[in-house]
């Protein structure tokens, strides 16, 4: 993570809950984010950015990784 970087930067608890839950879950827990779910198989920009939070569901729908801010 980065000291730039300001509010909750990680959400380990959302690993297994909905894609949907999650993204209301960390925008509410940090508002300075961008929460976006990334669908299997689809890739990402790797730029950081202390704005957003890549949130990785798997076939199910559900988070597969940690979310994180970058």
């Amino acid at each position: 993570m980065s000291d730039e970087c300001k509010g909750k930067e990680s959400w380990p608890e959302l690993v297994g809950v909905p894609g949907n839950v999650a993204v209301a879950t960390i925008e509410r827990e940090n508002p300075l984010v961008n929460a976006v779910i990334v669908p299997p198989g689809n890739s990402v920009i790797t730029d950081f950015r202390c704005d957003r939070v890549w949130v990785f569901v798997d076939d199910n729908g559900n988070v597969k990784d940690v979310p994180f801010i970058g």
